[in-house]
């Protein structure tokens, strides 16, 4: 594990110390770039989000919840909690 952590330090120092050799303008750019890439990405997700929620088809039926004690096939007492209380000896 800690080599594992070594290698990954020593990897960021190196895109660290390439930033830094990097002109200005063309950490800008770079940047820009980026910034770009994430507002077309937003952009198309919320396109899909909205598409997605235009087309929603809602089939779902609707229907009464009924009482299973209503019909009447059943006693209350068998309706109850079938568990029996645990008693210490």
């Amino acid at each position: 594990m800690n080599k594992l952590r070594a290698n990954i330090n020593q990897w960021l120092e190196g895109l660290d110390k390439n930033w830094e050799a990097m002109p200005i303008k063309r950490q800008h750019k770079v940047i820009l770039y980026f910034f770009a890439a994430y507002v077309l990405l937003t952009a198309v997700v919320i396109f899909n989000v909205c598409r997605d929620t235009l087309y929603a088809r809602n089939n779902m039926a609707l229907e009464h919840i009924e009482s299973p004690a209503s019909s009447g096939e059943e006693s209350p007492a068998s309706l109850q909690d079938s568990l029996r209380p645990i008693k210490k000896k």
